[in-house]
This record gives C-alpha cells, sequence and structure tokens, in this order.
C-alpha cells in the first residue's frame, strides 16, 4: 500500500508532471487537480510523492491516496465516484472535503480523512482519472511497466498476502481502462520499465 513506499521518485518524471501542472488552469474550483492514475506497481506512489513535495515550493498541495478509498478488492469501478462526490465536488466549492477510509484488515469502512482547500491537489492510484473524477482533473497521468515488473513490485511492497488479488486486480483494470480509454486521454505517459524501457522514459500526449 501507499504508506510502505521509501524510494525517491525519478527526478526527470517529477519535472515532467510539475511542468504540466504549473501550466494549466484548475478544473476543479481554484484548485488544480493533479492525477497519477495507470497500473498497480508502476509506481504511482512514488512519483506522487515527489510531485507533491515539489509543488509544495509553489503553492499549498494536498494529497489523496486511492488506496484508503477503494471499497476493498473489488471495489476498483466505484472508486472514481466516491472520489468525485466526497472530495473533488466539494473542493469544486471552495468547502472542506472528507473520505470515507477503507480498513483492508478489517474489510470495512473505518472514519473519515479530511481534505482542504489548496492549490494543488495530487491524487493517486488506479482509477483516480477516470470517469465522474475526470473533468475536476487538470493533468491526467498514466503510469505503466511490463508485468512482471509490476507484480514484482506489488509483491516486494505488500507481501506474499497481495499474490492472491494480483489477477483479480489486474482484470478490474483491464475493465476500467479499457471502457474508459484512460491511457489515451491521459496528459502525459510514463513507462517505469527497467531493461529494455529506459526507466526514465516519458511520452507527453496532445
Amino acid at each position: 500500500m501507499w504508506d510502505r513506499i521509501t524510494g525517491p521518485a525519478d527526478p526527470l518524471h517529477v519535472e515532467a508532471v510539475v511542468e504540466l501542472a504549473l501550466d494549466v488552469l484548475p478544473c476543479c474550483g481554484d484548485v488544480a487537480v493533479v492525477a497519477i492514475d495507470g497500473r498497480s506497481g508502476a509506481g504511482k506512489t512514488t512519483l506522487a510523492r515527489g510531485v507533491a513535495a515539489e509543488l509544495a515550493t509553489y503553492g499549498t498541495v494536498e494529497m489523496v491516496h486511492m488506496d484508503a478509498i477503494y471499497p476493498g478488492w473489488d471495489g476498483l469501478a466505484e472508486s472514481s465516484e466516491i472520489l468525485a462526490t466526497r472530495v473533488l465536488e466539494p473542493l469544486s466549492r471552495a468547502s472542506p472535503a472528507a473520505y470515507p477510509r477503507w480498513d483492508w484488515e478489517e474489510g470495512g469502512w473505518d472514519g473519515s480523512v479530511t481534505v482542504r482547500p489548496a492549490d494543488f491537489l495530487v491524487v493517486e492510484g488506479c482509477g483516480c482519472s477516470v470517469g465522474p473524477a475526470r473533468p475536476f482533473t487538470s493533468v491526467a497521468v498514466f503510469m505503466e511497466a511490463e508485468r512482471e515488473q509490476r507484480m514484482h513490485r506489488g509483491l516486494t511492497r505488500d507481501g506474499e498476502t497481495y499474490r492472491p488479488h494480483w489477477q483479480r486486480w489486474a482484470a478490474q483494470e483491464e475493465a476500467v481502462f479499457a471502457a474508459d480509454g484512460t491511457r489515451a486521454r491521459a496528459d502525459l505517459v510514463i513507462d517505469t520499465s527497467t531493461g529494455g524501457i529506459p526507466s526514465a522514459g516519458w511520452t507527453p500526449l496532445t
């Protein structure tokens, strides 16, 4: 999960995202939303932390981790609606927002997380730029990597408890991203594969 990430983000990736974020108009009231979407294990959380730290030199920053919003292992499709209604819509009205927090160990909701209006909101996680969340998004990033590498990263991060859920979650990713056209709609596509594809590879989309 997001709170187990320790490595630094690639500076070139951070720079590419921050440049876009500084050159767009807010679509969520006065908040410029940077959505870092993509495949599980592609490095979304690592990049989001680097981007948030850099954007903090230009204004106030809030961050939302989709891992806290997904209602369990089968809840990917529902999560963008929760993000839009509980976080993005209130912020677009300059109101404080709060979303329910999922307890992965207990398998149920446990409290809530407050999100304050800020200059920038960095949201990271699969599905954070799709469907009802998209109209509020100023910068959409899609991250990907070779499947074996992503799975290795996921198991290294979350342990063997993640293995039985890998294909289950991957199937949901395929369905959501295919229906939404998420990769094609992104402003920036970043591939973090190593070996054969440079880790600093990124593709701006127009």
